[in-house]
């Protein structure tokens, strides 16, 4: 069954002050309401509360024009994706239904998710309108009766308000408004996290070597659990996304394994799953790269189907790469990495020299990586080059909190040479499939002008790269960390 979806924006407030007339909170001329209802909504989480600590809730909703199963997951600020599949026939209580229970893997990492609350609502809704009868906002007064379903803790009860925004360029001022009528911002994102509040990961507070490493290292793990959802869904730009945090995370415990030791096996297990991502997202680049070459070229320039042969030749590996990202993510393997990072990220077992300043201790790890990549640059490929120079500058990201200026130009300048270098490499691959779609297109009787002259365009891409390559590795070398 298809998975619907749909972004809300929400504002959660404290009761306990009146608000203000509706009809004169700013951008609303017209209040209909209002209308009552009773909602009842079991909630299901792991029982270490995996999902909550990663922000997100899922509930099976009864009563209400929107009642079924929801997920919902943050999406930045106060904006989330709400997941919706129809209510099943069996219990509340029931588990979940596959297919949330499948986007939900990345959290959950394979841990049973079980009901772990049942929240009951009395709500009055308002729909506030604006000129033109345009929906502006939903209302919603809420009092919620709360009781945990493993026969621990005590129940409980409370009033909210929440606003959710049909425009969220309204959102500002309306909460403007609602803050000075008195109402208090709601610290907590959902119901459940009020009434079932998870403890927060342990956040390193200090300025020490191995406190800014284990937060380059959360983000990027929380970057990887954040993108399975969006790959499982084929969102765009997904499996990119996922593949560099992953790439992240590898180089940094690589370039820093001198205060973290012990993780040859997760580095490996995170170049696997690299290479898992990277036909799919080697493939999307290609041919959205094409495809906008072609659409800037005049039109009597592209001479035959050049678009549809396109289609025609990259749908298929696509759809099969698709399929190849997908069976990694279902993988014991996959799941061994994110338990991994889990337990490292817990237990870090960081040596003594994590404990120093770690403006003065990353420098000589930046260092390091600055020194493999010159080997490769004098050494290696143009394309083993770029590889070292991304470790290298993701060595940089790690210090750059902590060095400030001189690691951010550093960084900058190994970025501009890692595009130089990628656009050198996206050229060698695209120029063999133009030499063959050409062909094919003279076989089929077409007229292959345009992909010889695509195929010319990557040659000359691939010259100018190797053209400015020295110029370019020459600002990497200056701006180096000394």
């Amino acid at each position: 069954m298809a998975v619907a979806s749909e972004l809300e924006t929400e504002l959660k407030y404290e009761a306990g002050a009146e608000p203000p007339s509706l009809g004169d909170l700013p951008g609303v001329s017209g209040v209909e309401g209002p209308e009552s209802v009773r909602l009842s909504a079991v909630y299901f989480d792991t029982a270490d509360g995996r999902l909550a600590r990663h922000g997100a809730t899922l509930r099976r909703r009864t009563g209400g024009a929107d009642e079924g199963w929801h997920l919902k997951v943050p999406v930045g600020g106060d904006t989330r994706i709400e997941l919706r599949l129809p209510l099943d026939d069996g219990p509340a209580t029931n588990a979940p239904p596959d297919e949330l229970a499948e986007l939900t893997f990345g959290m959950a990492r394979g841990a049973e998710i079980r009901p772990i609350a049942l929240l009951r609502t009395k709500r009055r809704t308002w729909r506030l309108t604006g000129p033109g009868g345009k929906l502006v906002a939903e209302v919603a007064e809420d009092r919620v009766t709360a009781r945990r379903l493993d026969g621990t803790g005590t129940d409980d009860r409370w009033q909210e308000l929440e606003v959710e925004l049909a425009d969220p360029a309204a959102g500002p001022a309306l909460d403007q408004a609602l803050r000075k009528a008195g109402l208090r911002r709601s610290r907590h994102t959902s119901k459940l996290a009020r009434f079932m509040p998870v403890p927060p990961a342990p956040a390193p507070a200090g300025d020490t070597a191995g406190d800014a490493l284990l937060v380059y290292l959360r983000a990027q793990y929380d970057e990887i659990v954040r993108q399975d959802l969006r790959v499982r869904r084929d969102e765009p730009d997904s499996v990119h996304q996922m593949r560099v945090a992953a790439r992240r995370l590898r180089s940094a415990l690589r370039a820093y394994r001198r205060l973290l030791p012990g993780t040859s096996r997760l580095r490996d297990d995170l170049r696997w799953l690299g290479r898992q991502l990277a036909e799919s997202r080697d493939l999307e680049v290609q041919q959205e790269h094409l495809r906008s070459v072609i659409a800037g070229l005049p039109d009597d320039l592209v001479v035959g189907p050049v678009a549809a042969r396109l289609t025609r030749h990259y749908g298929p590996m696509r759809q099969a790469a698709s399929q190849t990202a997908l069976k990694a993510l279902r993988d014991k393997r996959y799941r061994r990495l994110l338990d991994s990072v889990d337990r490292l990220l817990a237990e870090p077992p960081l040596t003594s020299r994590a404990s120093r300043p770690a403006a003065a201790e990353l420098p000589a790890h930046v260092g390091r990586a600055y020194r493999r990549a010159k080997r490769r640059v004098a050494a290696e490929t143009m394309h083993e080059a770029r590889k070292a120079i991304k470790g290298y500058r993701y060595a940089l990201e790690v210090a750059e909190p902590a060095v400030g200026k001189r690691a951010r130009k550093a960084r900058n300048a190994a970025k501009d040479l890692t595009k130089v270098l990628g656009a050198h490499q996206d050229g060698v691959v695209a120029r063999p499939v133009l030499r063959e779609l050409g062909m094919l297109a003279h076989l089929a009787g077409e007229n292959g002008f345009t992909f010889g002259l695509l195929h010319e365009r990557e040659r000359g891409r691939c010259v100018e790269a190797e053209r400015v390559y020295p110029a370019y590795w020459k600002r990497v070398r200056r701006s180096r960390l000394k």
